[in-house]
């Protein structure tokens, strides 16, 4: 069945071509939703219309792509992670954390499927690509040990640059410290109380 795509279909065609596609597609799914009309003469008329809004359509948004690109292009996320001697990851950095990460620091929610699909299973520094479109930001990952974490963002901090520390699951629960010497002196105590 031939029809005319009111918006750009994947895989089938942009807005205002004439495409043939399956009849059940069509009946069920494309001309419902007002995607596609039925190729007649009079709806062939819309044809020129529906290409110029479809071409403004898609140049307002390549626009907001792009300024999303400038905006997470080169943001450092630190993930601040348990690791074993041989700086070997007690689990992984996945694209979602990543996702969750960029979401905090920029407010930007982006399609964790965008970004790499590798995880990360070391400790280091890695350029991690976001693929959106014609464009492929580059975001910066520092891996590394809690404690080691906690001391770069210190630093940051007191330089005045914006580094954003991002714990994985295991570490998001707060941690109670109990300085050695109290530690010492708690069975001291409680033995106290209890008599």
């Amino acid at each position: 069945m031939k029809v005319l795509l009111k918006e750009d279909v994947y895989k089938h065609g942009v807005a205002g071509e004439v495409v043939s596609v399956a009849d059940g597609f069509a009946r069920n799914w494309l001309i419902p939703k007002g995607i596609a009309m039925p190729a007649s003469k009079a709806n062939l008329a819309q044809a020129a219309s529906l290409r110029e809004a479809a071409s403004q359509n898609r140049s307002v948004y390549n626009e907001k792509v792009n300024a999303a690109a400038r905006q997470i292009d080169g943001v450092e996320l630190v993930f601040g992670v348990k690791a074993g001697s041989n700086n070997k990851l007690y689990g992984s950095i996945t694209s979602q954390m990543i996702k969750d990460a960029l979401l905090a620091k920029t407010g930007l929610d982006i399609n964790r499927r965008r970004i790499s699909e590798r995880t990360i299973r070391e400790l280091g520094r890695y350029d991690i690509a976001v693929r959106m479109g014609d464009v492929s930001p580059m975001i910066k990952l520092l891996v590394m040990r809690e404690d080691e974490a906690a001391t770069y963002l210190d630093a940051g901090q007191s330089t005045g640059e914006s580094v954003e520390a991002i714990e994985t699951a295991e570490t998001s629960e707060p941690v109670a410290e109990i300085p050695v010497e109290a530690a010492a002196d708690a069975p001291a105590e409680a033995a106290t109380e209890a008599e």
